[in-house]
């Protein structure tokens, strides 16, 4: 697989920032292995974003300022979950935005990880016809990857996206 993704980090940040606690997310656990989110567009990076503000109760003011960086990505092993068809294959039920499916399908990219696939393809939970790219990271560069300068610092809330759900 190959394209254009979007990532936004805090305002400043090291692109390749690596946290002291991998985060959590709905593909992996970061005691298992780390995953760098991105998005196919613009609008379902920020939808993604929403989606979190909301689930954790803060304002978009207390989130920014913020850095969208454009990605290339080329990876060659992408396990495609991009549908619900695709998630009931492997027992998943469809994607809600939500954080209370995560223990669900934290497994899920995990064993795909353990058995060599670098990503994972799905629909974002936050914005259905956008899609999100959950790329497995064991490395501080993941080979693959490459972050496309300059990013774009997002200093006041960027429209809510449409099509997005919380």
């Amino acid at each position: 697989m190959s394209g254009v993704w979007w990532r936004h980090i805090p305002s400043g940040a090291d692109v390749h920032y690596e946290p002291p606690d991998p985060a959590d997310n709905r593909w992996q656990r970061g005691t298992v292995v780390e995953g760098l989110y991105f998005a196919d567009c613009e609008a379902t990076a920020w939808a993604e974003w929403y989606r979190y503000l909301a689930e954790a109760a803060m304002a978009p003011t207390q989130g920014l300022p913020r850095d969208l960086w454009r990605w290339e990505i080329s990876l060659p092993a992408v396990a495609d979950l991009s549908d619900d068809d695709r998630l009931a294959r492997v027992g998943l039920p469809p994607l809600e935005p939500s954080r209370h499916q995560w223990p669900t399908f934290q497994p899920v990219g995990e064993t795909l990880h353990g058995e060599g696939w670098r990503a994972l393809l799905s629909a974002s939970a936050a914005r259905p016809e956008g899609q999100t790219l959950c790329v497995f990271r064991t490395v501080a560069q993941v080979p693959g990857t490459r972050p496309l300068p300059p990013p774009t610092t997002v200093a006041d809330p960027p429209i809510v996206p449409t099509g997005m759900r919380t």
